[in-house]
């Protein structure tokens, strides 16, 4: 018998990462840019989902994408991490 581990996710596939941030009027065009940045091709509106935090402040976002590889999938998240660093995005998941 081998301890062969399945990969927790299988690729290719659809990808939905959601990052968080300070409800602004371009915090939506501010997150696909970055992610057409990140991922290489345009990410079209219907890419990304949008939910208001109850208080109106805060907006989260949905995006996805179809991701090749398991290093894409970490690039991008190192992409997020560092904008992250930089103040403009809350929390990533």
């Amino acid at each position: 018998m081998t301890d062969e581990k399945k990969p927790l996710v299988e690729y290719p596939t659809v990808y939905a990462f959601k990052v968080m941030g300070v409800r602004s009027d371009d915090f939506h065009a501010y997150v696909r840019a970055l992610f057409t940045r990140l991922w290489g091709a345009p990410v079209e509106a219907h890419q990304v989902q949008e939910n208001v935090s109850k208080g109106g402040s805060y907006v989260s976002l949905t995006v996805s994408i179809r991701l090749e590889t398991e290093a894409q999938r970490l690039a991008i998240y190192e992409g997020i991490h560092a904008e992250k660093l930089a103040k403009r995005l809350v929390f990533y998941l």
